[in-house]
């Protein structure tokens, strides 16, 4: 599956990159953790705390500022505290960009080689019902559907999620709009919790496992407040230019028109690291030489998907250390 991916990106005119793990910022998403360690310079001339990344994404975009069009990465990648039939705590990132591009030439990328690896899985290997996860099968050869997050909540949770965002304020929505909508849809949130736990509340429970069946899902349009480095969309500044990519109700990538505006994306940054210092009492410094990059990037789409989850969706895994030549044992 690895030579297929590679076999697509390199036709396509992609250059395979290496960057480093060790960095100054590891990833400044609000709920991610990192491995801190201790870089020491020799004969006593200091010593500085770096991290390993959480995705190469700072480091890619650093590439594409200085002239780079079309780039890819297979990243071994770091995540503290996570360890699910999904998640581990290192994996593997396939991350990749395209300069002058929109998402959706990348999610076309996307279509292109996730068929190409699953054709490269050898007959003996493959679940005797195809492409699945939790008995959920999916067909990737079919036409890809593409479903806004308004349209999602719509359809399967009744709930009409534009009117509970206010076009004044979009990065800071009111929980108790959606709150409300929630409850007159039927469903019971908690009665704690900030604008994103109820979004998640709903999604997850009743959105995510409708979605990539039988075809994969591509779902765009995510709420401005939820949109990390993506870029606001020009026709409805309540979203953002987002998506994520669903097969057998199981997330496999996340992507973007890139944000290339450094003094947004500071005021991004600061509010998420401030959200992470109060939820965790702790915070990730920023990458300073990452934003200095941002002014000089093109527009650009990028894309991380991950490639593990990948392997089982093609194998019929039921835990992601199943596809891991050696996992990290957890302790007993």
């Amino acid at each position: 599956m690895l030579a297929a991916i590679r076999g697509y990106f390199l036709a396509a005119g992609f250059a395979e990159v290496e960057t480093p793990a060790l960095q100054v910022s590891p990833g400044l998403e609000v709920h991610l953790r990192a491995f801190a360690t201790r870089l020491e310079e020799p004969f006593g001339q200091g010593a500085r705390t770096l991290y390993l990344h959480t995705s190469p994404e700072f480091a890619m975009k650093k590439l594409l500022a200085a002239g780079e069009p079309r780039i890819f990465q297979f990243a071994r990648t770091y995540r503290n505290g996570e360890r699910s039939a999904t998640h581990h705590p290192e994996f593997t990132m396939l991350e990749w960009y395209r300069a002058d591009a929109g998402w959706r030439d990348a999610v076309e990328d996307c279509r292109a080689f996730v068929i190409a690896a699953f054709d490269a899985v050898p007959p003996e290997l493959r679940p005797a019902d195809g492409v699945g996860w939790q008995g959920r099968t999916c067909d990737p050869t079919l036409p890809w559907e593409y479903l806004s997050v308004s349209d999602a909540f719509a359809r399967y949770a009744g709930i009409d999620l534009a009117a509970c965002l206010a076009p004044d304020d979009p990065m800071n929505p009111n929980p108790e709009l959606l709150r409300r909508a929630a409850k007159d849809a039927g469903h019971t949130l908690p009665k704690n919790g900030e604008w994103d736990d109820l979004f998640f509340h709903v999604f997850l429970a009743c959105i995510e496992p409708k979605l990539g069946r039988p075809a994969p899902t591509v779902l765009h349009d995510w709420p401005a407040a939820m949109a990390a480095l993506a870029r606001i969309s020009p026709v409805d500044g309540r979203f953002a230019e987002r998506f994520e990519v669903y097969v057998a109700g199981l997330e496999l990538a996340n992507g973007f028109s890139e944000l290339t505006e450094p003094m947004e994306q500071r005021m991004r940054f600061e509010a998420d690291q401030a959200k992470k210092e109060c939820l965790y009492g702790e915070r990730y410094p920023i990458d300073e030489d990452f934003l200095a990059a941002l002014a000089h990037m093109p527009p650009a789409a990028g894309v991380a998907l991950g490639f593990d989850r990948l392997v089982m969706l093609a194998t019929g895994a039921t835990s992601i250390d199943d596809v891991l030549w050696a996992p990290v044992v957890e302790e007993r």
